[in-house]
Order: structure tokens, then sequence, then C-alpha cells
């Protein structure tokens, strides 16, 4: 959110707009998170590691580790991976050594393009053994469920949409093969 200030000076009013800050977290909260809200504020306020969410499936650790590493020393990268394919399914955990360079990379990393995406950054309380896995019924991420366009870069229609699409050409299919038998 912008938020406008004037400033008085001797030469008269001038008007400017301070530009929020870049390096503070979102109000998502992680819905599994076991604490409060003010330990999980506290959590974030301590926390070196990030998640990194609209990757392309595509995008490899090693392409992360190389624009990471401009905002300081990155510890490891955890892809997210579809829980039952074991395969890349668009987001991340990056750790770093310290709550500072997360920081530093919210900054300048957070909302840049990567494999034509534009990818978001925010502070993560922690990686947990299991948080790798997307949480959707079809093992991806939850929003590749429902989507309704088709995304190249995310494995194309969403699950339900490639369901009804793929129904829809077993039905077109069928009719094709009775027409011909007849």
């Amino acid at each position: 959110m912008v938020s406008a200030l004037q400033n008085s000076t001797a030469a008269g009013d001038e008007s400017f707009t301070i530009v929020p800050r870049l390096d503070r977290p979102s109000t998502y909260k992680d819905h599994q998170y076991q604490g409060s809200q003010s330990q999980w504020q506290t959590d974030l306020a301590k926390s070196s590691t990030l998640y990194v969410g609209n990757l392309s499936f595509y995008t490899t650790e090693e392409q992360l580790y190389e624009i990471f590493s401009k905002a300081g020393e990155v510890k490891r990268i955890i892809m997210g991976l579809d829980r039952h394919q074991k395969t890349p399914c668009g987001f991340c955990f990056v750790e770093y050594y310290t709550h500072e360079s997360a920081l530093e990379c919210m900054k300048y990393v957070n909302g840049t393009k990567l494999d034509d995406r534009v990818i978001r950054t925010d502070l993560d309380p922690g990686f947990k053994e299991g948080r790798q896995f997307g949480r959707g019924k079809s093992g991806g991420q939850v929003r590749d469920e429902y989507r309704q366009e088709y995304d190249e870069g995310r494995g194309g229609w969403g699950h339900i949409k490639a369901k009804q699409e793929g129904d829809t050409s077993s039905q077109q299919d069928d009719e094709m093969t009775d027409a011909a038998q007849e």
C-alpha cells in the first residue's frame, strides 16, 4: 500500500510519495503452521528462509542458486515437488545463512522474471520436512487444481480443467469411432 505524506519546506509545500518497504513479509500465513499469530510474527522476524512461488515447472535448482546467491550466501534450496510424481511443481524454499540476506532477496529478487514468470518471495518461518510436497488433491499445488487458463510454464491446464478436457476428448473420440463404424 502506498501512502502519501505532506512535507513542508521553507520554499513551500511539496508532496511526495513514500514507497512501501520491499523487504516486508506479506500478510499470508501458512494454514498448517502450528503456532499462534504472535509466534508466526516472531518466527518471521528472525527467519532466514524464503518461500518462492510462481516458478515454472521447468526452472532448475541451478538457475535458482544463480539468482538467489546474488542477495547473499545460500545455505540450501529445497524444490517443491508434486507429492505423487516427485517432479517440480512451481515453488521452492531458499535458506540463507542470515535473516539480512533473506530480506535483501525480498528487496531485490521479489517480482523479477525467471523463465518468463514473475516470481514471488516471502519470508517463511522455516522449512520442515514434508513441506516440499504440493498440498493439492492431485499432488501439486492447490492453485494448480483450479486454474482455468492454459499455462505452459506450469504444465498446461489446471488439473480439474485438464480432466474435463480429457473427458471431452474421450467422448469425441468415441463419437468418431461410432460414426466410422456405421
